[in-house]
């Protein structure tokens, strides 16, 4: 994990309170964007006045609210937005499990988390996990089917918990009491996270309303 210092900037873009990113190396200033879906104008200026040389942007995956910027950040910053299964035209990396981007002194990872759509990655920069539509605070992403709520729920134990537990959590929407969190916090009271098995994860996904009503969760 690159231990060199990083700095996060989370965007508020619009849509269902989507949240897009810019991250960088501290010290050599270059940076990538992370869906920047509603606002890329934004995103580029804050880019731009913070001295950033922007590498790659990335889309944590397909759905449109997510990807509807794509078109304007290509066109204002000259960079492919890259999603699972793009291969980056500057480095030639495949984005894929395991691939690495370098970006200052570190790497970029690309986590693949199957669940909410087939097609979702996190990104890991040095303690900094860019979870889209995977993780929320004290939520978890949508899934349509049972065999979507497996691969979730082995998405999140096999790979994100795992993780080192002040690994910081920023995630695709607003949708938790705080607009970033931790693995550490998540792991001891996402109420997604804490169940004992699958089943009782898949329960909790087709009964949140009543769960969320049952402790006055917004």
């Amino acid at each position: 994990m690159n231990t060199e210092p990083i700095l996060v900037e989370q965007i508020r873009t619009g849509g269902d309170r989507n949240f897009g990113y810019l991250a960088a190396d501290a010290l050599s200033r270059e940076a990538f964007i992370v869906d920047p879906s509603y606002s890329p104008e934004g995103i580029v200026l804050a880019a731009h006045e913070a001295g950033y040389r922007l590498r790659y942007v990335f889309s944590t995956h397909g759905h449109v609210d997510h990807t509807c910027g794509n078109a304007d950040i290509q066109r204002l910053t000259g960079l492919e937005p890259l999603l699972l299964g793009s291969t980056c035209p500057s480095t030639g990396i495949l984005v894929e499990d395991g691939a690495r981007f370098p970006l200052g002194n570190g790497e970029v990872l690309i986590v693949h988390t199957p669940g909410h759509t087939a097609d979702s990655i996190c990104i890991l920069y040095g303690d900094a996990l860019f979870t889209g539509d995977t993780l929320f605070v004290g939520k978890v992403g949508g899934t349509a089917t049972e065999d979507d709520a497996r691969a979730q729920y082995d998405s999140l134990h096999r790979k994100l918990m795992t993780l080192p537990s002040p690994t910081q959590v920023w995630p695709g929407h607003d949708y938790g009491a705080h607009p970033s969190s931790d693995i550490d916090s998540e792991c001891a009271s996402n109420p997604f996270l804490i169940q004992k098995d699958f089943a009782s994860f898949f329960d909790l996904k087709q009964n949140w309303p009543a769960y969320k009503r049952a402790h006055g969760i917004a």
